[in-house]
Formats: structure tokens, sequence, C-alpha cells
């Protein structure tokens, strides 16, 4: 499964700073959860997905449908 952050908040036209005040994620966290490896907590996929007014299924790609 793969993260889309990095693409959204591209998208987006935001900072990650800016999506750590949105979300209340930290900048920190938000910068793991980028990252090709990560394994984000559903919390926190939750937090994000409120601060980017988005369903959390749009937070990440996958081949299963």
């Amino acid at each position: 499964m793969k993260i889309l952050l990095s693409k959204i908040i591209y998208e987006r036209n935001l900072s990650v700073r800016q999506l750590s005040i949105m979300s209340g994620v930290s900048k920190s966290t938000i910068h793991e959860d980028m990252e090709e490896d990560s394994n984000p907590k559903i919390k926190t996929l939750e937090q994000l997905a409120i601060g980017l007014n988005c369903r959390i299924t749009d937070l990440f790609d996958s081949d299963v449908k």
C-alpha cells in the first residue's frame, strides 16, 4: 500500500507545517508517513483525512479494490 500524502500536499499547494496545523499531527510524524516504507497508525490517517477534508481511503493507493 502506498501513502499518497506527498502527492496530496503538492496538489493542494500545502506545506507540511500547514498540514500539521490543520490536522493536529506533528510535522515529524507527517514527514515519517510520507516515506515509502512508512506504516502510519489508523488514528494518524484519520486525523490527516479530517484536516484535509477527505476520506481516509483517499490517502493511500492499493492494488486491492
